[in-house]
């Protein structure tokens, strides 16, 4: 069995050790295919038959491996991918959240912007999103800031613990007095 990973930019370079990246599987023991499904296959199996999991993850020195997110959760910011995942991890280090979840949604110039939806803890009542957005700043990229906030009841979640992200872009579509806003963007609202 074979485990390679894979430049998200340029699908045809491996990643660097460190550096996030699709992971490819293949081997024996590897699915051929969907039967009856030739178009699916064909999107999933490339023609030296790796499996393109959709799995983002990197490995380490050591070689272990570390999977941080899904392919089609990454928020695409002015051509860099930011996993939701590692912002919330981060999120979750702040002394006064409770709970946080991230997905991508568009600002007034049309970017794919991270924005975090998050529950404060019992000691976070002072806590305001620019408090947040500040403490997020300090800890990562520039291109992996989160760029709105909001503080909700409660992450949804599935019974899993999964955070139901759907659920966090339907309530982006829809304003608090129920029409469905297309615009997209908190500051159109």
């Amino acid at each position: 069995t074979e485990m390679r990973i894979v430049s998200l930019a340029d699908p045809a370079q491996d990643a660097e050790p460190g550096t996030d990246g699709e992971i490819l599987i293949r081997g024996p023991q590897v699915m051929k295919g969907y039967l009856g499904r030739p178009d699916a296959t064909a999107d999933m199996i490339d023609a030296d038959g790796w499996v393109h999991t959709g799995d983002v993850g990197r490995t380490d020195e050591d070689g272990w491996l570390y999977v941080v997110d899904r392919v089609k959760e990454l928020i695409k910011y002015k051509g860099y991918q930011v996993a939701p995942a590692e912002l919330e991890a981060l999120l979750l280090t702040h002394e006064h959240l409770a709970d946080a979840a991230v997905i991508g949604v568009y600002d007034a110039e049309g970017n794919e912007v991270p924005k975090a939806f998050l529950v404060r803890s019992p000691a976070g009542e002072g806590l305001t999103e620019d408090d947040v957005m500040a403490y997020v700043a300090e800890r990562v990229s520039p291109y992996k800031k989160v760029r709105q906030a909001e503080f909700i009841e409660a992450v949804p979640r599935a019974a899993s613990g999964k955070i139901l992200r759907r659920e966090l872009r339907d309530r982006e579509k829809t304003d608090h007095s129920g029409t469905t806003d297309h615009s997209g963007t908190p500051e159109e609202k």
